[in-house]
């Protein structure tokens, strides 16, 4: 018989992950959908009674995103003006519903390539706070996620918090999607940016990354390159600066068109931060 354990601590949860293999839930959006159809029979730790992983707060040089966020707690925080574009995700993520349940570090776990949390994080810089018995280890949330649906999350590590730097509070950042229709709707291409200016309008930073064009979102180097140090301009994008993705064919869109949206979409993205 499967067992299902809510702890309220922290240390109880990672005492029970560390004793047994475990399915770990936080809003659940995901598990129970996938269990349609078939018998579920996974030992359940629940994450959603622990009160420590719940909500946003300045953290050091950080803001500390809990990992039982959710996204409708997200939208309705008073943040800095470079959460703009995670808040447009926000928006983006299922119905009010699911919006009300799921939580931003689920989306993560979760890894699917279409993830719409995941483009403006990595424009944000952010790092994940991942958790054992044996202490806490920080990493790049680019190196966290590995391809389609794989992290590296170990045996007994939970992911516990999301952190962004406060240096890029007055950065200027947004979010765009394309998908079949304006909601509900898994994505065909995403992009996020987040730029820094000085006081004369140059960028002193660019953070520009594409989603659901690869296993992996990822950032534009290259573009992030050309950009420092000029003003902001949607007309240096070229489709070189985005020869590093590796699209598929699928249902929503082939490879060739999701490059060519990626393209579009990003050139729409730096009209919007720099008006």
């Amino acid at each position: 018989m499967a067992s299902y354990y809510r702890p309220t601590e922290l240390s109880h949860a990672l005492a029970a992950l560390a004793e047994q293999e475990l399915t770990v839930i936080a809003g659940a959006t995901d598990y129970f959908p996938a269990q349609v159809g078939g018998k579920s029979d996974h030992d359940i730790l629940d994450l959603s009674a622990i009160e420590a992983l719940i909500g946003i707060k300045p953290y050091g040089p950080y803001w500390r995103i809990g990992a039982m966020t959710t996204w409708r707690q997200l939208m309705d925080a008073d943040l800095p003006r470079c959460f703009d574009g995670l808040k447009a995700a926000a928006r983006q993520v299922g119905g009010q519903q699911i919006q009300n349940t799921a939580t931003i570090a689920g989306n993560l776990c979760n890894a699917s390539p279409a993830a719409d949390g995941v483009p403006p994080l990595l424009s944000l810089d952010a790092q994940v706070e991942l958790r054992d018995q044996s202490g806490t280890t920080l990493l790049p949330l680019a190196d966290f996620i590995r391809g389609n649906r794989s992290t590296c999350l170990a045996q007994g590590q939970l992911l516990t918090s999301i952190l962004v730097p406060q240096s890029l509070q007055q950065g200027r950042s947004a979010f765009l999607k394309l998908g079949a229709r304006s909601y509900l709707v898994i994505s065909i291409v995403m992009v996020a940016g987040l730029l820094m200016l000085d006081e004369e309008g140059r960028v002193t930073q660019a953070n520009l990354s594409v989603g659901a064009c690869s296993e992996v979102a990822q950032r534009l180097p290259a573009l992030e390159a050309e950009l420092t140090g000029q003003r902001p301009t949607h007309e240096v994008v070229r489709p070189e600066h985005f020869a590093h993705l590796s699209p598929l064919d699928d249902h929503r869109g082939t490879a060739v068109y999701r490059l060519d949206a990626a393209a579009t979409l990003t050139r729409r993205l730096l009209r919007e931060l720099s008006g």
